[in-house]
This record gives C-alpha cells, sequence and structure tokens, in this order.
C-alpha cells in the first residue's frame, strides 16, 4: 500500500488528520487503562509495558507484515529499528511535560528498572543477530524465532513482578499518584470495567487506522518532498510512527501515571523487537534479518545506550534540571543527536 500517488498535499492533509486521531486515541486509551489499572489492582508499570505499549504498537504491526508481504525488508526493519531510539527519546519529551522534576526521580517503581534491563537485553541481542548474520530452518530465521521467545519471556518475567519482588524503591515521600480512577467525562458514577475495555478497544482500533495512515503518509511525503532517502525522511516516518507513543506517554505523566509512561517506552521497543520475527514470516526470500547491516545495528545500539543512560538515572534518582529536563534526559539528547549523525554517515 503506497499514498504516493495520492498527491503531496493530500499526503499532508492526511498526515493531519491522521495525527489528531492519533492524539485523541492514544490520550483516551492512557485514560482507560489508567482507570482498568485501579479497578482491577494491576500493576501500573506492567500495563503500561504490555496493554498501553501493545495497543499503541499496533500500526506497526501492520506495516511490518505489508512491508515483509509485498518483499520489501529493509523498509520493515528500517522501521522498525529506525524507531527504537526515537521512542526512548519520549522519556526526554514526559521529563520535559513535568518541568520542575527529572521523572526519573519520581518513578517508586522496581518493576520500571526490571523492564529498561529487559530492553537492553533484547536490544542487544538484536544487534548481534544483525551483524552476525542469519539462517532460515523451515522457513523461519533463527535469530527472530530466538528474539520472539526472548521477548515472550522478558514479558511474562515482568508479569505480576510488584507482587513478588524482594525489594522495592526507597521514596522519602509518598509517590504523587492516586488509585483513584480518573475520568475526563465529567461528573457522575465511574464506567463499569466493560464500559472501559469497550472503549479502550475503540481508541485501539483508532490507533491502528490512523497510525497505519499517519505512516504510510509520513513515507510518501518523505520520497515525493525528496527526503525518502536521507536520515530527514528516516526521523519524519520515525516520528509518525511513534505519534501513539508520544500522545499517551504525555497523557500519562499528565495524570502522573510515571510508571505507565516508561512502562510503554519500555515495553514498545521489546515488542519492536519482537516484531522481527513478524516480518521474518511474512518475507518469503529468505531470513528478514539478511537484508539488515550496519545501519541497523547501529540503531539498535543507539536504542541500548539511551536505554542504558535512563537507567543509570532510574537508580541514581537525582532531581537536578537543566533546560527542564533530567540530567539524564538532557544527555540522551545530546547521545541521540550525535547518534543520528552517526547514522547519516552510516546511510549516505
Amino acid at each position: 500500500m503506497s499514498f504516493v500517488p495520492l498527491g503531496l498535499w493530500t499526503n499532508i492533509a492526511l498526515f493531519a488528520l491522521a495525527s489528531a486521531f492519533v492524539w485523541l486515541a492514544g490520550t483516551r486509551m492512557t485514560e482507560r487503562l489508567d482507570a482498568i489499572a485501579g479497578i482491577t489492582g494491576m500493576d501500573r508499570a506492567f500495563v503500561g509495558m504490555l496493554l498501553l505499549g501493545g495497543a499503541t504498537s499496533l500500526p506497526e504491526i501492520a506495516a511490518v507484515s505489508t512491508a515483509s508481504a509485498t518483499g520489501n525488508a529493509a523498509l520493515a526493519t528500517n522501521n522498525l529499528l529506525g524507531s527504537v531510539a526515537f521512542n526512548v527519546m519520549l522519556i526526554a519529551v514526559a521529563d520535559a511535560v513535568i518541568g520542575r522534576d527529572a521523572l526519573t526521580a519520581v518513578v517508586p517503581s522496581a518493576t520500571t528498572l526490571l523492564q529498561g534491563a529487559l530492553s537492553m537485553i533484547v536490544l542487544c541481542l538484536m544487534a548481534i543477530a544483525v551483524l552476525t548474520g542469519d539462517v532460515a530452518i523451515a522457513g523461519v530465521g533463527i535469530w527472530p524465532t530466538v528474539l520472539f521467545v526472548v521477548c515472550v519471556a522478558a514479558f511474562r518475567l515482568a508479569a505480576g513482578y510488584r507482587e513478588r519482588a524482594p525489594w522495592k524503591v526507597s521514596t522519602g515521600t509518598p509517590p504523587a499518584v492516586v488509585d483513584t480512577p480518573k475520568e475526563a467525562d465529567g461528573p457522575g458514577p465511574a464506567p463499569s470495567l466493560r464500559r472501559l475495555i469497550a472503549t479502550a478497544g475503540v481508541a485501539a482500533a483508532v490507533i491502528l487506522v490512523a497510525g497505519l495512515v499517519l505512516s504510510q503518509s509520513a513515507d510518501a511525503i518523505a520520497k515525493q518532498t525528496g527526503l525518502g532517502s536521507g536520515i530527514v525522511g528516516l526521523v519524519l516516518v520515525a516520528f509518525a510512527t511513534s505519534l501513539p507513543e508520544v500522545s499517551s506517554i504525555t497523557a500519562a505523566v499528565r495524570r502522573k501515571r510515571y510508571e505507565m509512561a516508561l512502562g510503554d517506552v519500555f515495553g514498545t521497543n521489546i515488542l519492536t523487537v519482537g516484531l522481527v520475527f513478524l516480518a521474518d514470516l511474512f518475507y518469503r526470500d529468505g531470513p528478514v534479518l539478511a537484508q539488515a547491516g550496519r545501519f541497523e545495528a547501529v540503531a539498535a545500539l543507539l536504542g541500548l545506550l539511551l536505554t542504558g543512560i535512563f537507567l543509570v538515572g532510574l537508580l541514581e534518582r537525582s532531581d537536578r534540571t537543566i533546560l527542564h529536563m533530567g540530567y539524564d534526559a538532557a544527555t540522551g539528547v545530546v547521545v541521540f543527536v550525535g547518534g543520528l549523525v552517526l547514522l547519516f554517515f552510516l546511510q549516505s
């Protein structure tokens, strides 16, 4: 599916319209999942990792399946790994939304630390897989299968970790989070769990359709303006595919659901690595990772490095800020820009 024949201005209009729908749906999805977590007692860090991360990854699932089925393995792997570092940098965006405090200083959850570590493990394996190459057995690459199993194990390990964690993050003051669901629908009785699940499902469907339109129109705009082969085009498409996460993370931070925000980032990147298995299933011309190279490896390593920086921030819990961001977020911005420059030279 290509939007290039539609024309530049039509794609710009579609991009703007889809952006609005994705933003509204992502915000509504966060509100609904927050309320569901409050009613069911689920760990909000895990809700952000699995449910919110999964919902905001729906456009990538559709885009990767389409690209691989049509034989465009390069597009599938570039879109996946190109968005990994961009997703991590959404933590800096969330940090700027808070403004006064460093985000990593106000996340009182050991589950978040586990999620960050698991994300680093799968990104490291992703880089190793790209650099060592792959072979197929029964039509499926070995590395995508290994990555899929590791990703499933990561989610299994994170599930229920809060209840069985042998230690907890010590905080001087209680976290600014309450268990009472916050609803934006005005006064009146709180909606039932069934209604919350239904509306969350509708929001997920909107994210899927509008997010797919968003990524396809962004890719078409990049090609029509001559930016598709450059790093600017990569950033444009990465921004488009990450917009669902931007809206959901911003909404979570504004509701003081910081564990959900970080869980969304780490969960999305774990799912992104797992989607390589899906791409390999749909790609019929050999292992999909055989089409990847240094560019994709460095993109995965950049995401790994950025995750490590924020994990240090979570462990240090320093509340010092610069330019309305924690020191870790500011460092991440510098590293991210340097990584884009490196990717530019690798691509040229």
